[in-house]
């Protein structure tokens, strides 16, 4: 037997953040008032989408009687926020690297201290499936404890086919044990760096790298493509990633990995143009990828690809921060009618901040974008970079996926840095 649908009610909310007008630009190209607010507005709705929204004056008599009712004076809500970019499954952390990078210290001293990413892989390597659950389980309930609802998460902490293999599992795990209160994305990112043992100094092809020449083409061939084809058979995943970058992998390696994802019916997502112009964010549109993530160094020609493509520009405004690292160019992007993201970014060694709305709190000014372009950034266009064309605004036959916050306006949230207005959905 099916059960009853049930109907809830939010009444008098001092202000619902509707972002219709966003909606209907695509996310691009945004005014301050595309947030479309409405004051003193009501919503109501199922488990599954929006039944109504508007003026608490003109609320409908039918939905009077809705047992689930709720009056909520002085709070506000928002189509569901979303980070888009995480990789919170990992053991270990890196404070001391973070440190000696604050005392002046060069990557290759870090690199001999014992840093990096194989720092987190050794240290993820050695704990349990269990261990690493419960980790990743308690950051998700710190994140959604800041009103956050749609999570992205990466493997690639691990760089061997079993390990890899459990942690897109555990990850699925997640999604199941979370659902439907927090919405989980599962990204496959073995193809995160390439493993000592595919790295020799004797080898002609590859890049050079700390330990020697890597063959990035030989680790995707016998580790990542096959276990990619695994994971495709037990449906458990969402989105294929590549860190698409000098020293890590080349554009032949995106284009074998993008491929095999595309044969098997898997959308794709990129770390792009970080370090160098590598030609990633066009790359990316070539394959209608769901994003291009960093973009610190992508070009005209790859903001004009992205501005006429639906791949979202996902900026990670905290890496560079972390990092000591210059900003994304976000105005090049937005001008030329790109639709921009913005994600935490939040893993152990280049952005350890895990709060998406603090650091888009942040990017406002550092990238000098209005009001709407900073929450599409954190909603639509971050639902988009995942695929979700069903949220990411507060209209009729939408998800019925909100934030809500206690706050007297939106206004409160972007400038009251680090505070955590979140209220839970009740």
């Amino acid at each position: 037997m099916k059960p009853k649908v049930q109907i809830k009610a939010y009444r008098n909310l001092s202000q619902i953040v509707t972002l219709i007008d966003a909606y209907q630009k695509d996310g691009r190209n945004l005014k301050a008032d595309d947030l479309t607010i409405l004051e003193n507005a009501s919503i109501v709705f199922d488990d599954e989408k929006i039944l109504w929204f508007g003026l608490e004056r003109d609320f409908p008599d039918e939905y009077k009687t809705v047992e689930k009712t709720y009056f909520l004076e002085g709070k506000i809500l928002t189509p569901e926020i979303v980070d888009s970019h995480t990789h919170i499954i990992f053991g270990g952390d890196r404070s001391f690297e973070y440190s000696m990078r604050l005392n002046g210290a060069s990557y290759e001293q870090l690199a001999a201290a014992g840093g990096g990413i194989i720092h987190t892989v050794e240290a993820t390597n050695k704990l349990s499936a269990a261990k690493l659950f419960e980790l990743a389980k308690t950051r998700i309930e710190t994140i959604h404890s800041y009103g956050v609802g749609t999570i992205e998460i990466k493997s690639g902490y691990a760089l061997t086919y079993e390990k890899e293999l459990e942690l897109s599992t555990i990850i699925h795990d997640l999604k199941l044990f979370f659902a439907p209160t927090v919405q989980i994305k599962n990204t496959f990112m073995a193809a995160h760096a390439v493993p000592p043992q595919f790295k020799d100094k004797s080898m002609n092809s590859g890049s050079s790298c700390s330990g020697g020449k890597i063959n990035s083409n030989e680790y995707l061939k016998q580790v990542v493509i096959p276990l990619l084809e695994e994971l495709a058979k037990k449906k458990i995943i969402d989105v294929v990633d590549i860190f698409h970058e000098e020293n890590y992998f080349s554009t032949e390696d995106v284009v074998l990995l993008f491929d095999k994802a595309k044969s098997l019916g898997i959308p794709t997502k990129i770390h792009a143009d970080e370090f160098n112009n590598n030609g990633g964010a066009k790359l990316a549109t070539e394959y209608a990828s769901l994003s291009a993530d960093h973009l610190l160094a992508t070009d005209k020609d790859g903001i004009k690809a992205l501005a006429n493509s639906q791949t979202v520009a996902t900026l990670l405004p905290g890496t560079g921060l972390f990092l000591g690292k210059k900003s994304a160019s976000a105005r090049d992007f937005l001008d030329a009618g790109v639709k921009v993201s913005i994600a935490s970014d939040y893993n152990p060694g280049s952005c350890h901040c895990d709060n998406v709305i603090l650091l888009a709190s942040i990017a406002a000014p550092l990238y000098k974008m209005n009001l709407a372009e900073v929450w599409a950034a954190i909603t639509l266009n971050a639902a988009h970079a995942l695929d979700l064309r069903n949220q990411g605004v507060i209209d009729k036959g939408f998800a019925s996926r909100f934030s809500l916050f206690n706050a007297k306006n939106i206004n409160y949230i972007t400038y009251n840095w680090g505070k955590n207005f979140s209220f839970a959905n009740l």
